[in-house]
């Protein structure tokens, strides 16, 4: 049986070391300010909800889903610009923090094409 990408990244406890990499990067670094401004002024709600739902779509409990509901995350983030610009400050932000918590070369290459068709799924903004 092949191990599920949350498996293979090592559990809850990576993965809430990995989504609180990914918001810290976000609040410090000034090359990710475009998707800052899109989150509220703190961010521990944000890293909640990017952890539960992580952890289900990466093959772990399906924590969004109890705690939630069904994840429309397209719907979800409508009321955000989403252009070009974001989607990749995004996806630079999470591949840094990938790299950061020595998420393994595959897995992550494997996840980054993932995130590359949801992140550029969620644009709603033209550019």
């Amino acid at each position: 049986m092949t191990a599920t990408p949350f498996e293979q990244l090592g559990g809850d406890a990576k993965l809430r070391a990995l989504v609180e990499r990914f918001y810290a990067l976000m609040d410090s670094e000034p090359g990710f300010r475009g998707i800052r401004k899109l989150h509220p002024p703190t961010l521990e709600g944000s890293t909640d909800k990017l952890y539960m739902f992580l952890s289900g779509w990466m093959g772990g409990p399906q924590l969004y889903v109890q705690k939630v509901g069904p994840p429309m995350l397209r719907a979800r983030h409508l009321p955000f610009p989403i252009a070009e610009a974001e989607r990749d400050q995004w996806l630079a932000c999470m591949n840094r923090a990938m790299q950061e918590c020595e998420v393994p070369e595959l897995l992550r290459l494997q996840l980054m094409g993932a995130f590359q068709k949801t992140a550029d799924w969620m644009r709603n903004q033209p550019g």
